[in-house]
């Protein structure tokens, strides 16, 4: 037994392949590890490793995502008709202050957690908003973010020495240490190859929806905040959308893992 190193042990975990001798000693591991104990049905195995349980495995696991997906497509919510009127108002909202709002399917991920609502009374989009901060690998969901808010105050409660929570503003202290004109809020270019990311860069000082005008949305926005002090190989584009020259001292910074996945099926 992994957990315990006294008696033999009798189950593996499935997930991370732990040897376990009792039921105290599984949720022991778990506790400890983080582990869920469900295998990962997507994970990497070598051509040398491949079996045909794997080959099996892989089978199974492609019907059930085709399962999910029909199921997904005749689902009541899909063809209801004040679903469909929600959809159409925001994008044609949207459309009015200059953004290019696209949604996605019901059963993707973003589809799924987006909460954006427009309130007619106030004529004001209330966002959700997802903020990454890569030199951290952290990353925080707002909800019901007004359209009119700076991003300096959306930013606040996170990078602010003195106004930000003690456990967000000690994750998050390699912001919080770095002076504020070295901070930088970033957005993804969408409709662009996957070899060819471009970010661009937003003012701090304007709102929110000044910000989105202009650029493309699947969703709703997903900023990211990096320093300029720590940027790699985020290239950002000018002002007037050209790409920056080559030796020229272009915004960019690495990301890791924390954007892959961002939109993603859920199945």
């Amino acid at each position: 037994c992994e957990t315990c190193s006294k008696e033999e042990a009798k189950y593996r975990c499935p997930r991370c392949m732990k040897y376990s001798c009792s039921l105290l000693c599984v949720k022991k591991h778990k506790l400890a590890l983080s582990c869920n104990g469900v295998r990962d049905k997507t994970a990497f195995v070598s051509v040398n490793e491949f079996t045909d349980l794997n080959l099996l495995s892989d089978y199974r696991f492609l019907e059930d995502v085709g399962r999910t997906a029909d199921a997904a497509a005749r689902h009541c919510i899909v063809h209801s008709p004040a679903t469909k009127r929600l959809l159409y108002c925001l994008r044609n909202k949207a459309r009015g202050c200059n953004i290019e709002l696209k949604t996605l399917p019901v059963g993707f991920t973003k589809r799924r957690e987006n909460s954006t609502t427009f309130n007619s009374v106030e004529n004001k989009f209330y966002w959700h908003l997802k903020l990454i901060f890569p030199h951290c690998h952290a990353e925080y969901t707002l909800k019901g973010v007004p359209d009119d808010k700076t991003l300096a105050d959306i930013l606040k409660p996170y990078i602010d020495p003195v106004e930000s929570d003690p456990v967000v503003c000690q994750r998050l202290k390699i912001y919080t240490a770095s002076p504020q004109s070295d901070v930088r809020i970033l957005m993804k270019i969408e409709n662009r190859n996957r070899n060819s990311v471009r970010y661009n860069e937003l003012d701090a000082s304007r709102s929110l929806l000044d910000n989105l005008k202009g650029k493309v949305i699947i969703e709703y926005p997903t900023l990211f905040v990096v320093l300029k002090t720590l940027k790699h190989d985020m290239v950002v584009l000018g002002q007037d959308g050209s790409e920056p020259a080559e030796n020229s001292d272009s915004e960019s910074s690495s990301l890791s893992s924390v954007e892959e996945g961002e939109i993603r099926d859920s199945t």
